[in-house]
């Protein structure tokens, strides 16, 4: 009795199953003591504030072919999900929450907030383990780790209070990114340069005692008010004569100096520039050469100060406006040019970064990064796939600067530092209260009192140590021991620096080990015009959204298929009316294509599994046989070479080339007749359930739902078995050679089928008689030996031989093989005329597009103004439609010579 499937895949119903399955089975929950070399990997944590986008789907996908592929090559395989607390997302979602009900978290007091922060993280984190569960993630969900639950907590206060005793961590004034929205600092990551349209403000300086001025062009007149100096290029012949003199600076009448620095940029406006160094990184580097003081005009909430003077208490924007005003009715205005230059922004609340002058803690990474760099120059630790990005992550390390750890938030970790009340100052760094009073008594004398230091570590403190607090450090504990370091890191080259590096810092720090081996760098996931995506475009697509609508195999195939290479970029084509996307559309019809292949075979296997049906002896294979063993043989061991390397996405479409090409449109066809004859019925059963089998297990990485449904349904498991844990084939075990004969057979189907098309022959319709003229033995024996599947697979009745082509034949349609002369006799088989007319009206239907295509294009106008992408696509049919012509006209002749 033949087993039965449905007619069509249905990856709503079995993806979920699966998913299901796996997870409750612990298919991918590794014992730390069972045989077999390690192979360890940690998720890059997604902040737990949403959903996943379609970066992650790439990011997480691509390390899980490699995940699935080192498990079935029979590594202890362990795969650790886990989420960042994110500071700043949840702080921004919190308080855009607060602001619907007319309170900020000020009003809530702490408590209450980190209260709000832990019930969302709750209801998010679930969401987030649902979509990671929907990518069909290879995760060992029962050693799941969030970067602030107690055990991660307790190792980043080790850390910290470890640092500090070094003398690595201390406390400072320097200027720092901040948020006025958020009232914290923001790290380089979090800022986002958007080009604004702005203005470029001339400001007129008198000159103390003399006549003259100082003209400086400024996009931030405001910042006027904390100006401690002009600088001008110290070989600049303008103003060296103004050197060492001093201005009166406008509003607030302060004298300061003019000093001469080599960062002046000449061009740039007048050559004078206003320096503040309590609001500008270049400004504060040039204040630290002159000693010149800092004067801080911001408050927290991005309103001035009493430094502003008469503008105390207003918003940063409002000054700008009365500074001009001022400037205009007094006179020092000079001119104001439109100007469009880059303005830091915050990328969670969208506003205008401030550099801001305030007491933060920072950590000396120096020490480290000298660490880390030697391990990678010396001993390439790591190496980097493709290697062309160790040269960003070397330079980092190389132009390393400290790092401001501090962040005035209160969802995270808690700085572990107290201040001693009443002593400016003065405070103690402790792993809890209980020793903070300790060392404060010691220190300060027993009748003190504690304030704990309200701000938070930086997100990147915590997620630098993930590697190894992730396996249980600082305990000493089996997974540690087996799993550390990490085999493979992968993640985007975006954060190199702000996490690749700092986990080798840290690592190499507190474990004397690099973290891990490898980093597998990927691209970026664009659009379908080829930009990045971002929240602020809104040119996102939702992963989701396309898994409900193809699935996720054909998503996961997709994203694999389309990297060219290691680091590659991502160009996803996604219509946003309509929510269709062609190249996963394509994947879904490869996935269907497997499926029907595979209905086709259960349904002839008469109930009969591989372990029932082993291969016939060599001797016994026919020449289609050996042909698809060989290929499959080829294939095997080419995707092990190519996921040894991290080529995924040339695996992905080798994949692709065999099961269709060779196994569904070449081997299944030819089965076919074999499976209704008795005698070779078990032959060919033999061989399909054998190349079946392995086609399910080299997929299996690629398209785990998919590739397990087939092969429950093929094995038909009496216990819970998996195809997950099934040993990936290497192709050694079928070395077979590949018959040239079949190959030279394939060429000349191919042949025959386009000399059929040209004729406008039905598929199904046959055709009484093919000659091949050839006088190679060669070629002669090899036509013999597959004279009945030329004649199948074309649709020819009759094939005759010649060694050379008969003096009289008629009308033919011609093709060449090899040496092969391919004859297809027309005469009786088409009406000639006819088919000469129809090539005809097809010449002038192209010819008369082809016309108003190139009028379109020689029309000035409509290239001057028309958009450029219907312009390039005018250009490309116009192509198209030349190619075509020419084709149908050397038909043509063909027909009428």
């Amino acid at each position: 009795m033949a087993r039965t499937l449905p007619s069509q895949y249905d990856p709503a119903t079995a993806e979920p199953h699966w998913q299901r399955f796996w997870r409750s089975h612990g298919f991918y929950s590794p014992d730390a003591d069972a045989p077999g070399e390690p192979f360890s990997i940690v998720l890059p944590p997604p902040n737990v504030t949403g959903s996943l986008h379609m970066g992650h789907a790439l990011t997480f996908t691509l390390p899980d072919v490699i995940v699935r592929y080192k498990r079935m090559k029979g590594y202890k395989t362990l795969w650790v999900p886990g989420t960042d607390h994110a500071s700043i997302a949840v702080h921004t979602v919190l308080e855009k929450q607060l602001r619907a009900e007319g309170k900020n978290r000020f009003d809530l007091g702490r408590a209450a907030f980190l209260e709000r922060a832990w019930q969302w993280k709750e209801k998010s984190h679930g969401e987030i383990a649902g979509q990671l569960e929907r990518l069909g993630l290879s995760l060992d969900w029962t050693r799941e780790c969030f970067t602030l639950d107690p055990e991660r907590s307790r190792a980043v206060v080790k850390v910290f209070v470890d640092l500090f005793r070094k003398g690595r961590i201390y406390r400072g004034k320097y200027l720092v990114n901040w948020s006025p929205a958020s009232q914290t600092v923001v790290s380089d990551l979090e800022v986002e340069d958007k080009e604004i349209k702005g203005h470029l403000w001339h400001l007129r300086y008198p000159v103390a005692d003399s006549d003259e001025f100082l003209v400086v062009a400024t996009t931030r007149p405001e910042t006027m008010l904390g100006d401690t100096a002009v600088a001008v290029h110290p070989d600049d012949p303008r103003y060296k004569h103004l050197i060492g003199r001093q201005i009166e600076l406008p509003i607030v009448g302060r004298r300061i100096p003019i000093v001469a620095d080599p960062a002046v940029e000449r061009e740039f406006g007048s050559g004078a520039v206003k320096v503040t160094p309590a609001h500008d990184p270049n400004d504060f580097e040039i204040g630290r050469r002159h000693d010149l003081p800092l004067i801080n005009l911001l408050n927290p909430d991005g309103t001035y100060n009493e430094n502003a003077g008469p503008y105390a208490g207003l918003d940063r924007f409002v000054v700008r406006k009365k500074v001009i005003a001022q400037a205009e009715a007094e006179g020092w205005l000079v001119r104001t040019e439109d100007y469009v230059h880059n303005v830091p922004h915050s990328e969670r609340g969208g506003e205008p970064i401030e550099p801001y002058l305030s007491d933060q803690w920072f950590l000396d990474v120096s020490e480290m990064a000298e660490r880390a760099l030697a391990a990678f120059d010396d001993d390439n630790l790591p190496a980097f796939v493709p290697e062309r990005w160790g040269k960003v992550y070397r330079d980092w390390l190389v132009r390393i600067r400290p790092w401001c750890i501090s962040r005035q938030l209160w969802w995270g970790h808690q700085i572990p530092a107290w201040y001693i009340e009443g002593q400016e100052g003065a405070f103690v760094v402790a792993t809890g209260e209980a020793e903070a009073y300790d060392l404060a008594r010691a220190q300060y004398g027993t009748d003190v009192q504690l304030r704990r230091d309200q701000d938070v570590l930086d997100t990147w403190f915590s997620s630098g140590l993930w590697p190894f607090t992730t396996l249980g450090w600082p305990a000493e504990t089996e997974d540690f021991r087996v799993f550390y370091p990490n085999t493979l890191m992968a993640t985007g080259f975006d954060i190199i620096f702000f996490w690749v590096a700092r986990m080798t810092m840290l690592a190499g720090e507190f474990t004397g080990q690099t973290p891990f081996g490898t980093v597998y760098i990927n691209g970026l996931v664009r659009d379908e015009k080829g930009a990045k995506m971002s929240k602020t475009k809104g040119n996102g697509i939702d992963p989701l959204a396309l898994i409900d609508k193809y699935g996720t195999d054909a998503l996961r195939y997709t994203l694999v298929r389309e990297v060219a290479g290691a680091g590659q970029d991502v160009r996803l084509d996604y219509n946003r009316k309509t929510g269709e996307s062609s190249a996963v559309d394509a994947s879904r019809r490869f996935a269907n294509k497997i499926w029907n292949a595979s209905r086709f075979v259960l349904m002839n296997l008469d109930e009969l599994t591989p372990a029932q049906l082993e291969l016939p002896a060599e001797d016994d294979l026919t020449l289609a046989d050996r042909w698809i063993l060989g290929r499959l043989s080829e294939t095997a061991r080419q995707l092990n070479d190519m996921l040894d390397r991290y080529a995924l996405g040339e695996g992905a479409r080798l994949l692709y080339e065999f099961i269709w090409d060779d196994f569904c449109d070449w081997y299944v066809e030819l089965a076919k007749p074999r499976l209704e004859n008795l005698q070779t019925r078990r032959g060919v059963q033999q061989v399909l359930a054998c190349v079946l089998d392995r086609i399910l297990r080299l997929l299996h990485p690629w398209m785990p739902h998919l590739s397990e449904e087939i092969w429950q349904l093929l094995h038909q498991p009496t216990d819970n078995q998996s195809i997950a844990l099934q040993p990936y084939p290497s192709g050694e075990e079928l070395l077979l050679d590949i018959p040239a004969s079949f190959t030279l057979m394939q060429q000349l189907v191919r042949t025959i089928r386009n000399l059929r098309a040209f004729a406008q022959l039905p598929p199904a319709r046959s055709v009484p008689e093919v000659r091949l003229v050839t006088s190679d033995p060669a070629e002669r024996a090899a036509i013999e030996q597959t004279r009945s599947e030329i004649c199948y697979l074309a649709r020819v009745e009759h094939l005759l031989t010649d060694e050379q082509a008969p003096a009289s034949l008629g009308r033919v349609a011609a093709g060449v093989t090899g040496t092969v002369q391919v004859l297809l006799p027309l005469e009786g088989l088409v009406d000639v005329p006819a088919l000469a007319a129809k090539l005809k009206q097809s010449l002038e239907k192209l010819a008369r597009e082809a016309s108003v295509l190139t009028a379109r294009l020689d029309n000035a106008s409509y290239i001057a103004n028309a958009p450029a992408e219907l312009v390039a696509d005018s250009r490309a049919r116009l192509a198209e439609l030349q190619t075509q012509s020419a084709l149908l006209g050397e038909q043509l002749q063909r027909l009428e010579g």
